[in-house]
């Protein structure tokens, strides 16, 4: 099926596994089995599966914030693997999410609820403390939006997430040195452990639960990626996940894993980057024509 939506022209196509896969401007955006949502098809989402089956054992209600829908695959996960998790995804392309509703139903009473609203404009409208994992995956015309790898931005997921709780950032890079990925590493730790408190406005994930975001200091994290692409020798997925707290051992999933993926701790990737603010007018590196069209 193909229709005109927001970003481009979307089409749903079924694979012979009896996946469908979901692509705009025939670029890759989501690999969906409505038959069993737990299977996770795009490597850098088994990724981002195994950091929530960290965060959370199976069957354990959690509380997520998705910015970035396409397909909702990992809404779909989580409805699935954690019953009566209350999620919220921020899609902007409302026109999109109508695409998917019809072409590849959620399930009912999943408990998903969908926003048209950009990430950054939708994550204002969250409670403080209401949410157990922010994940961000979000792209437009295959870049990461700028806006959303900011300090303010960071310290706005600060805010929302409880004391225990990670972000999830699922950027893309390839340039030599990886000098985008280091300075969004040097964002999370940096600006995650410092949101300020807030009462939070009217309306949101779940009611407050007390001050926002954790205390101040630094903030911990892990990166999680291929060897080829951390060593700049290939464009690829690059996951980061911070929080104000240690975060789980992600080491066993990572060698488990086919292919294998290395886990590197955040600070070693920040090394001595500077954290990415509003005010630097800068752009993140889109992938090279092709490169999510397989």
């Amino acid at each position: 099926m193909e229709r005109k939506v927001g970003s481009g022209v979307a089409t749903v196509e079924a694979e012979a596994d009896g996946t469908f896969v979901l692509r705009v401007d025939g670029s890759l955006q989501s690999q969906v089995d409505l038959a069993d949502p737990a299977n996770l098809c795009f490597e850098y989402v088994r990724r981002i599966g195994d950091v929530l089956d960290a965060v959370a054992e199976r069957r354990q209600p959690i509380s997520v914030l998705h910015i970035g829908g396409a397909g909702m695959t990992l809404a779909r996960y989580v409805a699935a693997t954690r019953p009566r998790s209350r999620q919220i995804v921020l899609e902007p392309d409302e026109d999109l999410t109508e695409f998917v509703r019809e072409t590849l139903p959620l399930p009912k009473r999943a408990g998903i609820k969908v926003r048209p609203v950009t990430g950054r404009a939708g994550i204002a409208d969250i409670y403080p403390d209401s949410v157990d994992v922010v994940i961000v995956d979000a792209f437009v015309h295959e870049a990461v939006p700028a806006n959303l790898v900011t300090a303010e931005f960071v310290a706005e997921c600060a805010r929302v997430l409880r004391p225990a709780g990670v972000v999830v950032f699922n950027l893309i890079d390839g340039t030599a040195g990886l000098g985008f990925v280091r300075r969004v590493a040097a964002t999370l730790r940096t600006h995650l452990a410092s949101g300020a408190p807030s009462a939070g406005p009217a309306g949101g994930a779940g009611p407050s639960a007390g001050p926002a975001g954790g205390g101040s200091g630094l903030g911990f994290g892990v990166v999680l990626a291929e060897r080829k692409v951390l060593r700049g020798k290939a464009f690829g997925n690059v996951v980061l996940v911070g929080s104000a707290q240690p975060v789980p051992e992600l080491a066993d999933a990572g060698r488990r894993a086919q292919p294998p993926y290395e886990v590197l701790p955040l600070v070693e990737l920040a090394g001595k980057a500077e954290p990415l603010t509003d005010a630097d007018g800068f752009t993140s590196p889109a992938a090279p024509a092709g490169t999510f069209g397989r």
